[in-house]
């Protein structure tokens, strides 16, 4: 019954996610990014109460939701101003919750409080802010969709294969079903899609171009070199893999199964995320060297 709601929930998903990132203008899928990562947020404030925290729920609500009203608005968002604005908030967020916290009348609340607002922030709205930029980039649709294939592909292999052979426990303490097996197969479908949409791209660009999935300047694909869209195929699925663990990590400590319970058969919008929050950084880091290059 479990893993029918996760295919049923997955069904319904996986189209609109598609048409959201391909095809939506910029500032409805920073909204949309902008809500998963407020949802998500939401969920890891909670988790914090289980380590005796009490969070900062709306300034860190407000912060966050910020960033994606500043890309929403803007007209164009290039990659170092992009860089600009990311690293000024991270950087002003510690001061910017401690002095909201220190209003507080138990002192010794307002640290930790500071503390998990701010790695909310850096933990969960900057990397899904990474998404909405790399969109912007030239050709960024066609590495959004290669991103998203690669990390369902890898999770997908990883559980049906981790739960038919998996007999090495990869890490039992933060998540006892995760096995080598599993690991090791989700790699090699990672490696898989990214030779694939390597090797494929013009035709499959073409294909999004004539189905209007991307836009006109996006424009065709030459087929693109395969041993970096190989290699960054394994940095992109091992950082994955350890933004699964770090949320399991999280989530262990307090004692909780799921994130939440949003998304029926998936657990919370945490859950879902977890994986991006680690690779978006690493693509976006990948797609901003093409861009200095160039």
């Amino acid at each position: 019954m479990e893993l029918l709601k996760r295919v049923l929930t997955a069904v319904v998903l996986i189209p609109i996610v598609l048409l959201l990132v391909l095809r939506a203008p910029v500032p409805v899928l920073a909204f949309v990014a902008g809500v998963v990562a407020l949802l998500a947020i939401h969920e890891l404030l909670k988790l914090a109460e289980a380590y005796n925290i009490r969070p900062l729920y709306w300034p860190t609500y407000v912060f966050a939701g910020s960033v994606f009203l500043l890309i929403a608005v803007s007209t164009s968002f290039s990659t170092a101003g992009f860089a600009y604005i990311a690293v000024c908030a991270a950087a002003f967020a510690p001061f910017v919750f401690l002095a909201i916290a220190m209003r507080r009348d138990e002192l010794s609340s307002a640290f930790p409080a500071a503390m998990v607002a701010t790695f909310s922030f850096a933990y969960i709205a900057l990397p899904m802010a990474c998404l909405v930029q790399i969109r912007e980039q030239w050709q960024g649709s066609f590495f959004i969709l290669y991103l998203l294939v690669l990390v369902w592909a890898g999770h997908i292999l990883a559980y049906f294969i981790g739960k038919a052979l998996g007999t090495h426990g990869m890490s039992p303490r933060v998540s006892p079903k995760k096995t080598w097996e599993g690991a090791v197969s989700s790699l090699i479908s990672s490696v898989a899609v990214g030779m694939v949409m390597a090797h494929y791209a013009a035709p499959i660009s073409r294909a999004l171009l004539h189905g209007r999935l991307i836009e006109q300047r996006d424009g065709v694909f030459t087929e693109l070199p395969l041993l970096p869209i190989v290699l960054l195929s394994i940095v992109l699925n091992v950082a994955a893999q350890l933004g699964d663990l770090v949320e399991s990590v999280i989530k262990r400590g307090a004692g909780a199964k799921d994130s939440g319970a949003i998304l029926p058969g998936h657990g919370g919008m945490f859950d879902r995320i977890d994986a991006l929050l680690f690779a978006a950084p690493v693509l976006w880091a990948y797609i901003a060297w093409r861009v200095l290059m160039q």
